[in-house]
């Protein structure tokens, strides 16, 4: 017994060192250095939203937050508007994702399932209209919205939002369905299931990360627009957050900016979205896991 521990002790490989490569180590701290310029405008941001005003217009810059307060964000709070323009932005933005997912997949499924006739035409189509510049449309839409009686409604702005947002969006899922075989649901369909039934049970589920890779684009563009909003949504109380924090620019009394109220708000503004990529981010990541394992 003992002879045979001994030979399996010589026989057996001795353990890996890790070294560090040159290479590897230069790259990575290459990485490392590319997000802390990356995230250092974040974190300057809310640096500054918790400063004094005062100090962040003297000429000594501060980097962290020594001697700061909430001030700024209880002033922001204070306009009495912000909580309305994110009741406004979320109505938009929400209608828009998911009208704008459900009018995007139907069609990404009609040009990568199907043979039809001026086919080509409409994928040119499509293409075309990503060419047209938003800033051209701004009078059509106008006198679309003021006929249709839809000005200052965020109903007409979420529709001009998914107008806006499907063209590219059937592009992205057209992708993502056009990568799933269409084996796989006659598969199904041998195996006794029906053609609706073997596409909710086998084609539905592996389109799931597409789904949320494009809710994400469309939830950023319909959040963070500007420019429509500011032609259509005229009144005080349809503002959305974009337009909101617009209103600190200048302060009614001083006329002169107030960069900690302003960075305060713009904080406020981009909360939402990192609670809602903190959200998606695991389902994201969950919904290929799972695809790949079915597929």
């Amino acid at each position: 017994m003992n002879a045979s521990l001994t030979r399996s002790a010589v026989s057996a490989p001795p353990p890996t060192v890790r070294r560090w490569r040159p290479g590897r180590l230069l790259a990575n701290l290459i990485a490392v250095l590319v997000a802390l310029i990356w995230a250092f405008p974040v974190y300057w941001m809310i640096n500054s939203s918790l400063l004094p005003n005062a100090v962040l217009v003297s000429t000594r810059p501060r980097l962290g937050p020594w001697g700061g307060s909430f001030d700024n964000y209880a002033a922001a709070l204070a306009s009495g508007s912000f909580f309305t323009s994110l009741k406004t932005s979320l109505i938009v933005t929400l209608t828009a994702v998911v009208a704008c997912l459900l009018f995007a997949f139907c069609a990404a499924l009609a040009i990568s399932r199907y043979r039809f006739r001026g086919r080509t035409s409409f994928i040119l189509a499509v293409l075309f209209i990503q060419m047209l510049p938003a800033e051209g449309l701004f009078i059509a839409q106008y006198k679309l919205m003021a006929n249709l009686g839809l000005l200052n409604q965020a109903v007409g702005l979420a529709v001009l939002y998914t107008a806006a947002v499907v063209p590219f969006t059937v592009w992205m899922l057209r992708g993502f369905v056009a990568g799933v075989p269409a084996d796989l649901e006659e598969a199904a369909m041998v195996d006794g299931c029906s053609r609706s039934g073997a596409f909710f049970r086998i084609t539905f589920p592996l389109l799931a990360p597409g789904l949320v890779a494009s809710g994400v684009y469309a939830f950023l563009q319909a959040w963070n627009e500007f420019t429509i909003a500011l032609v259509i949504m005229q009144k005080e109380d349809a503002r959305t957050l974009p337009l909101w924090l617009r209103g600190f620019i200048q302060a009614s009394a001083t006329r002169e900016t107030d960069w900690g109220q302003v960075m305060a708000a713009s904080t406020l503004v981009a909360l939402p979205v990192i609670v809602f990529f903190l959200i998606v981010q695991g389902r994201l990541t969950s919904g290929l896991v799972a695809g790949a394992v079915k597929g």
